[in-house]
């Protein structure tokens, strides 16, 4: 599908996906950059939209077969699947982990990488995501997550997670941060 193609169906889909347009390549590029292309343990995606960060991660050298990508849109999931053979597509609610994982796999996960737009949920529910995903991290991995906002869509909370943010990625439309969460050793 086009850019413009894919601006169209985010624009209608913008109450669910937070977004007036698909993830510029730079933003895909910086929130995939930590991710270890060379391990075995799958790495969990949230979110992926038409595909952008999802196709990144497989640039930076992560087999499609170690990537889950939880989409709830059945057409932005069909998507994923038609442009990223191999990934295994899950249909369901990223906000209930346990419910949707029981068709792909609980974990342990290399790495969440995320592009749910967590500002339009309750914060209460953006930091059970968050430490939710955090628990199904293997030993060193990271959730990592993007936002349009200056400040973290969750907080630092010390003594639960340790929490890094990028400056803005200007060549995003609208610009953007990316925010990387990380248990207590």
């Amino acid at each position: 599908m086009s850019v413009i193609g894919d601006t169209i169906r985010y624009i209608r889909t913008w109450g669910t996906t937070g977004a007036v347009a698909p993830s510029g390549k730079a933003l895909a590029r910086r929130m995939v950059a930590g991710v270890d292309p060379r391990g075995a343990l799958p790495v969990l995606e949230l979110g992926p939209g038409n595909g952008v960060v999802t196709e990144a991660l497989i640039a930076r050298g992560v087999a499609p077969e170690r990537i889950v990508a939880i989409e709830f849109n059945p057409d932005f999931a069909a998507q994923v699947r038609r442009r990223c053979p191999g990934v295994r597509v899950v249909e369901g609610d990223a906000y209930d982990l346990a419910a949707t994982l029981r068709q792909a796999t609980p974990g342990p996960f290399a790495a969440v990488v995320s592009s749910l737009p967590l500002l339009l949920r309750p914060p209460e529910q953006r930091k059970a995501l968050v430490l939710d995903a955090l628990a199904r991290l293997t030993p060193g991995g990271s959730y990592i997550q993007f936002s349009y906002s200056p400040k973290p869509p969750v907080p630092e909370s010390p003594g639960e997670y340790r929490l890094d943010g990028s400056g803005f990625i200007l060549l995003n439309v609208p610009p953007a941060r990316v925010w990387t969460y990380r248990p207590l050793d």
